[in-house]
């Protein structure tokens, strides 16, 4: 009863903690993860741990239970790397394939080498260098994203760029994740060998796991929406992730790959929009714990002893990654200024460092005292991350004001695209017709049997409720170029009209409406345009009598544009649009 107590306080803690220290963060914009990094920093032994013996009572502030925690931050670090997955759509890397492996992978390959380098130099032995070079050659997606979208810098060759080496270092996750086994299961006389037999292990398994999960996932997750329980639909979404990932640490691999390889089976369905949408809350508060676990690891004690050799690694860290990637970005010829804003974002270090320190530490690749420092490094690097963004965006181009401009990259992607919620026969119809001028769409339906067979046919369609603002921003809808609406529920249809305006003011959003009624509901919800299908239905009809009692085509289409105009203006707010 004691310790169930006590784990529970401990809980109250830090969701307490939580609910102070990220709106916080959020104010200053920083990424979230920093913040529970800290929370763990504080309320561990580390931080207010070191007064507990002189205010009394502090103790019922402090996190101590560190087994308890381990547990959770495990589970937080199969849904971090399912999420890592469930972003890696193939479609996505096959679209940016020449730069994310021709960009991407130059920076990986020579940011790891380096570093692998300088880790030897520092005597480290060649197994620990070769798994934490490689994943120090990384930088934090969710921070830098964030960064980039903020400015509404996504689209642009800054940011492309930027996600091609992203994307790339994410591929990177499973080789990285089966040297680190390999290496912490190797004998001393058979590293070589058990980094083959790993290899070939891991192979056999993403194989078997992704064969079975392409025959069976997709009508798994028909069946479960068909029944319209929203909570087995979300348990069926906990079990994949989960459940893969108990599935490769039972055959001897680890739970970071099967939650990796659980997301990538995800990314290929339609519900894999929704699904991110619908686990973001578990796998914020998740997630939390597993970086409240690495603040609580972190020995601010070293730190204090020795704050030039922590601070000055911090910097050496920072300075040989954004090298590297002026390098790179040269040779690839790419702009000046994108080259010193990328180097700048990127060379922080990334979320995926303390899961492999983590796994090396416990697989006694690594000491204490180096997991230590390095956490702290990288930590710090991500905490200075939204500061030397902001240095980068306003101090490059000052110092490069003289470089002759050069013309951004042609739209690519789900940039420009429309957005079509509610696919049903008029939904269908447009997307058809965006397809046939060569425009490409996003379309959602919340009808699971129509996206199904939608996908049969070979059409790109998600599953997920539109109303959702989260959805809607997964969907790229503030960078398109309209929205329509065709759903059949009038009044959720309104909702997303009135969800899209007040999140993006200046979007087009066009709406179908089934009546007057409904025709001013949208109107009054936010709709650049609505239209009223028996109105239509009935103006189509008249301009063809008026052609064939002898009216010319023009004047009948002037005449019927002008009963459209008269019939809609009718339907608009006494004050409005």
């Amino acid at each position: 009863m004691t310790n169930a107590a006590l784990d529970l306080r401990e809980m109250v803690v830090f969701l307490a903690a939580t609910g102070v220290v990220l709106p916080f963060m959020h104010r200053l914009r920083i990424s979230p993860v920093i913040g529970f990094v800290g929370i763990g920093l504080l309320l561990g032994p580390g931080g207010l741990g070191r007064v507990s013996d002189l205010v009394p009572g502090i103790e019922y502030l402090l996190i101590t239970d560190r087994a308890g925690i381990a547990i959770l931050s495990e589970l937080g670090l199969v849904f971090l790397l399912f999420m890592i997955g469930l972003e890696l759509s193939l479609d996505r890397l096959w679209a940016m394939r020449v730069r994310v492996f021709g960009l991407g992978g130059a920076q990986m390959i020579a940011t790891a080498g380096v570093m692998f380098g300088l880790l030897l130099l520092a005597g480290l032995p060649l197994p620990a260098a070769v798994v934490v070079g490689s994943a120090l050659s990384m930088s934090s997606t969710a921070i830098v994203m964030q960064m980039l979208t903020e400015r509404g810098a996504v689209g642009s060759r800054l940011g492309r760029s930027a996600l091609a080496i992203l994307l790339f270092q994410d591929i990177a996750v499973i080789p990285i994740l089966v040297m680190t086994q390999a290496f912490g299961s190797a004998g001393e006389q058979s590293v070589g060998l058990d980094l083959v037999l790993a290899a070939v292990k891991a192979s056999l398994a993403v194989a078997v796991i992704m064969a079975l999960g392409r025959l069976l996932l997709r009508h798994l997750f028909r069946m479960v929406i068909a029944t319209g329980i929203r909570e087995l639909f979300l348990a069926l979404v906990l079990v994949t992730a989960i459940g893969t990932a108990v599935l490769t640490e039972t055959i001897g691999l680890s739970l970071a790959l099967g939650a990796f390889l659980a997301g990538l089976l995800v990314s290929e369905t339609e519900y894999r929009h929704q699904i991110a949408v619908d686990i973001e809350p578990v796998k914020g508060l998740l997630l939390g714990v597993f970086f409240v676990s690495v603040g609580l690891g972190i020995d601010l004690d070293r730190v204090i002893a020795a704050p030039l050799l922590h601070f000055g690694a911090l910097i050496g860290f920072l300075a040989v990654k954004m090298a590297i990637l002026l390098v790179v970005c040269r040779v690839v010829g790419l702009p000046k200024s994108v080259m010193a804003e990328l180097s700048l974002l990127l060379a922080g270090g990334s979320e995926f460092v303390f899961v492999v320190v983590g796994l090396a530490t416990g697989f006694g690749l690594l000491t204490n005292e180096v997991s230590s420092l390095i956490v702290v490094v990288v930590g710090l690097s991500m905490l200075s991350a939204p500061t030397v963004g902001v240095v980068a965006r306003h101090l490059v181009p000052r110092l490069l004001r003289n470089e002759t401009p050069v013309p951004d990259l042609p739209p690519e992607g789900e940039d420009g695209h429309v957005v079509i919620a509610g696919y049903g026969r008029v939904g269908r119809a447009v997307g058809g017709a965006l397809r046939e001028a060569g425009i490409p769409i996003a379309a959602v339906d919340a009808d699971a049997l129509t996206v199904g067979a939608l996908r049969n046919a070979g059409i790109a369609i998600h599953w997920g409720n539109a109303i959702h603002r989260p959805l809607l921003k997964r969907l790229g809808t503030g960078r398109a170029a309209a929205l329509v609406v065709t759903m059949n529920d009038t009044v959720a249809a309104a909702d997303v009209v009135r969800v899209a305006r007040a999140e993006w003011p200046d979007l087009p959003i066009f709406a179908r409406a089934h009546d007057a009624q409904h025709a001013r509901l949208l109107l009054e919800s936010g709709a650049s345009k609505v239209v009223l299908l028996p109105l239509e239905a009935s103006l189509q009809l008249s301009e063809a009598v008026l052609s064939a009692v002898g009216i010319p085509e023009d004047l009948a289409h002037a005449i019927t544009s002008a009963e459209r105009d008269r019939q809609l203006s009718a339907l608009l707010p006494p004050a409005g649009r």
